[in-house]
């Protein structure tokens, strides 16, 4: 029989490495931007709206499963190595603990979807997975949902989205409104910009019904279903008539419909300009903006060629009928979504509109290259 004090020694060395590791593992996330810790299970729980609880019993769980804690989730970095904060008498007793006869007794888990959390445990899952083991005996409390997730969403955060665009879904019933529907976004916070967008819309149209004396008023899915056929769709129809989505091989149509409206608005403070048509403002968006090396070159030189011919009075890919036009509406008094919004949060201070996301993308938080 081993030494229990070599066991003892042999314990706290290990710890001592993995602790390394960890702290190895957190410089590189500060370095590249990546993210290693645990996700937290309160996020996940209220971002799902938990109600129900499902006793499983005792099961064999894949250690690679369990991505998050309920309480210790700064504790361990996303593979569970145990950061300095972590007891290393304790840590090493657990991993003696599991060379003894005695072993430890099952940890506790929630699952949601097809991942797991620690609710108690997380030293011996890190202790585990320090050696080598692939599954750990746990009781499990199954949380359900019907949010697909994965452990994929969970390596790279793509949990939220999901959830945002369940709760995008529920808010707006789009799926029942328009099955076909496309609209998916790649990056969290962005579904929150569109249902503001349908809110602006709505208003605005009953604004139109009332100026025109007619009684009748959107409903909300009334609004929600005239904004995806006469503001989004048209919209995506430009973005596919230009091919856009080849400059931009890692995004979504949906992402692509909030750049161009980001687009669309700036182009009309700078230019003093009535919103453009969706033809006009993608084809502009198309000679800006690309995420292709050279796409971006072709762009640069084309900027530079222009400006020395002092041709940068209205925007590239811009016709001089269609500025004129813009400029004329803008004239006759025609609002931007974002002059819209002011008048609609000054029309109704304080409500939910008014403290909901801006409908255009802050220009720090767009992705596509200047």
């Amino acid at each position: 029989m081993p030494n229990a004090q070599a066991v003892q020694y042999d314990s706290i060395e290990k710890y001592r490495r993995f602790a390394n590791k960890a702290q190895i593992a957190d410089v590189m996330a500060k370095m590249t931007g990546g993210n290693v810790d645990l996700v937290s299970y309160d996020e996940v729980a209220q971002r799902i709206k938990t109600r129900q609880q499902i006793e499983m019993g005792t099961r064999t769980v894949p250690l690679n499963q369990i991505v998050g804690s309920v309480g210790r989730y700064r504790d361990f970095t996303r593979t569970f190595l145990p950061r300095a904060g972590i007891n290393a008498e304790r840590w090493a007793r657990i991993d003696a603990a599991m060379h003894s006869l005695e072993g430890f007794p099952p940890i506790e888990l929630y699952k949601v979807g097809e991942v797991y959390f620690v609710r108690d445990g997380n030293h011996r899952v890190s202790v585990a997975r320090a050696n080598g083991l692939t599954h750990i005996e746990a009781y499990v409390t199954d949380i359900p949902t019907d949010i697909p997730l994965t452990l994929e969403d969970f390596e790279r955060d793509q949990w939220i989205i999901k959830v945002e665009r369940a709760e995008f879904l529920r808010e707006t019933g789009l799926d029942e409104l328009r099955p076909d529907n496309n609209v998916e976004l790649t990056e969290p916070g962005r579904y929150q910009i569109l249902l503001r967008h349908i809110q602006v819309h709505q208003y605005l149209r009953n604004i139109d019904l009332e100026n025109a004396g007619i009684a009748h008023r959107l409903s909300w899915d009334e609004g929600v279903a005239s904004w995806y056929d006469n503001i989004y769709l048209p919209v995506v129809e430009a973005i596919r008539s230009f091919d856009l989505l080849d400059s931009f091989p890692s995004r979504t149509e949906a992402d692509l419909y909030l750049w161009v409206a980001f687009h669309r608005e700036q182009l009309a403070k700078q230019y003093d300009l009535a919103p453009l048509s969706p033809e006009a403002a993608v084809s502009t968006f198309a000679e800006t903006h690309s995420e292709r090396p050279l796409q971006q070159a072709v762009r640069t030189l084309k900027f530079e060629w222009h400006r020395a011919l002092g041709d940068l009075g209205k925007p590239l890919g811009m016709s001089e009928e269609e500025f004129e036009e813009a400029r004329a509406r803008y004239d006759a008094g025609e609002r931007t979504l974002g002059e819209a919004e002011a008048e609609s949060e000054a029309d109704h201070p304080g409500d939910e509109q008014g403290d909901s996301p801006s409908p255009v993308v802050p220009a720090q938080n767009m992705r596509a290259a200047a």
